[in-house]
């Protein structure tokens, strides 16, 4: 399947690494992950990996925040970049909460792509129906202009936000695995 032209570079980014709430806003950062290649000429190379950082956790609310407005729920945002794109009808972002368990779509119509284009687009999804305190994981799937789904991305992860008040949880979150977006 030729979804994206030769050069397609993904720099797929869990930025809701950080709350997105009034007190702490979602950094615009981003960091690389391994670059992906679905067009079967292209070459797949692995990102340099960042060294990753211990983060404390902080302690707050768990569970279901659908009672808060959406700008002050804790979310995920799948940010993801092309270099350019061919017959690019969009794509859907999926979330397990386990790496190799069953993975359920997120988004209820394609976020569009850009069709065929030589320039860059960004791209990205904001998933505010998490429990802050679990961790999640996430990929993202391309869908051609003709119909044809392929994993766009690698699965990744992104860790708890918080831990529940008066927890033995861990404190900090342990550094990011090669090719994983580090927490930001």
């Amino acid at each position: 399947m030729r979804l994206l032209a030769l050069s397609a570079l993904i720099a797929t980014a869990l930025c809701a690494c950080s709350p997105s709430t009034p007190e702490a806003p979602v950094s615009s950062a981003t960091t690389p992950a391994p670059t992906a290649a679905p067009a079967p000429a292209a070459e797949a190379k692995p990102a340099e990996a960042a060294p990753a950082v211990a983060k404390e956790i902080p302690e707050g609310a768990c569970g279901d925040q659908s009672a808060l407005p959406a700008d002050q729920r804790v979310a995920n945002t799948a940010r993801w970049t092309t270099a350019s794109e061919q017959d690019n009808f969009g794509f859907d972002v999926f979330r397990s909460d386990s790496e190799h368990g069953e993975f359920a779509k997120l988004n209820k119509e394609p976020i569009l792509g850009a069709g065929t284009s030589d320039e860059t687009h960004k791209y990205e999804y904001r998933d505010d129906t998490i429990d802050p305190c679990h961790e999640y994981w996430y990929y993202v799937e391309g869908i051609s202009t003709n119909g044809h789904r392929e994993k766009f991305t690698p699965t990744f992860r992104a860790p708890p936000k918080r831990r529940a008040v008066g927890s033995a949880a861990p404190a900090t979150t342990p550094a990011a695995e090669p090719g994983v977006p580090a927490q930001e």
